[in-house]
């Protein structure tokens, strides 16, 4: 559990408002956009201190009036409201901790399918299913930018667009290799059967330095096409955007116009390059191509096992939840806030 310092974050924003206030903080930009990123994120703190210690104010009164009255209804209002109360104050701990340069950013979440087959396009599919029942949970917009369907079911690769508050800051934590272990339904002897899927999160940037020469770009058409029934465009509207020098392949399908995803693509691929640039510090891009398949296609983590036993278990932080149907269902958040607590963001 984080330890929620009020006096000490308000000293901290006193102490970065001052630094703000110096001559020539803006000659940095930089650092002085880190900076206003933390003002911004340690006031938002206080606002929603402030508002949570109203509710348990009020929510104390109503306790109070409902034990001398023995009113039954008012006490179970009580018990619902503090455990929504509780909930709120353990996401704004999150909050105040989640101060990156690009946490409180939206972001691109996409899935691969990998080692196995036509269980990993399954697999693969399912992952896309329980993060956008995540999204919806959570109140962030999602919108599915391409989708690649498998040869028999599921789906080789989607990307989302994820627009939210601090959406890339809870869900960096998801990148990584996610391993399936079930009983195979493509399989006629019913033997267990492991599959792979790789998830990659990178955050949007509004300003970037990546510069992209147009001859580093292999740029091809081709006519969407949706799995699980989306709506398959009649016209070579969908782009597929190759950049030679890294081998990143980045792909829209989403609008119908060939311009607009065209537009679409270019910005996922100058995320993606920003981000290997600031994992690589200074490296060449030629060399970063090599990292960057190590972490997608490392080592899991996560297993999701469905037989013999349930189980889906984070290797990293060793968070377990029996109830597998639940996070299929979007019920991430005990995945996504223990690894944030293990990882220096609380």
């Amino acid at each position: 559990m984080i330890a929620f310092d009020l006096a000490q974050l308000e000293k901290d924003l006193q102490a970065l408002e001052a630094q703000m206030s110096r001559p020539g903080f803006w000659e940095d930009r930089q650092q002085a956009k880190r900076v206003a990123q933390a003002v911004e994120t340690k006031r938002s703190a206080l606002s929603g201190y402030k508002k949570l210690a109203d509710r348990l104010d009020d929510l104390e009164v109503l306790a109070e009036l409902g034990e001398q009255e023995s009113d039954e209804n008012a006490l179970r209002e009580v018990e619902e409201q503090g455990a929504r109360l509780a909930q709120a104050i353990d996401r704004l701990e999150l909050q105040t901790v989640l101060d990156g340069e690009y946490d409180r950013n939206d972001c691109y979440l996409s899935v691969n399918a990998g080692a196995g087959g036509t269980d990993a396009q399954d697999w693969a599919e399912m992952l896309l299913r329980m993060y956008l029942r995540w999204f919806e949970a959570r109140g962030y917009r999602a919108q599915l930018v391409e989708a690649s369907p498998g040869e028999v079911a599921g789906i080789k690769s989607a990307t989302v667009e994820v627009k939210g508050l601090y959406a890339y800051g809870y869900l960096q934590g998801e990148q990584g290799v996610h391993r399936l272990v079930r009983i195979s339904p493509f399989d006629a002897n019913r033997r267990r059967h492991t599959s792979f899927a790789a998830v990659a999160v990178i955050p949007q940037v509004q300003e970037t330095d990546v510069e992209i020469r147009d001859e580093e770009l292999k740029i091809d058409t081709y006519r969407a096409s949706g799995a699980g029934g989306q709506h398959v465009n009649k016209t070579d509207s969908a782009v597929r955007i190759t950049h030679r020098p890294t081998g990143i392949v980045v792909a829209s399908q989403q609008e119908r116009s060939q311009h607009q995803n065209k537009e679409i693509a270019l910005r996922i691929l100058k995320a993606r390059l920003h981000a290997l640039q600031r994992q690589a510090q200074q490296e060449e891009l030629s060399q970063v191509r090599g990292e960057l398949k190590r972490i997608e296609w490392g080592s899991q983590i996560r297993s999701y096992v469905f037989q013999p036993y349930q189980l889906v278990k984070d290797h990293r932080t060793g968070v377990e939840v029996g109830n597998i149907e639940s996070v299929m269902a979007g019920n991430l958040d005990p995945f996504i806030e223990g690894y944030l607590r293990r990882a220096g963001h609380g």
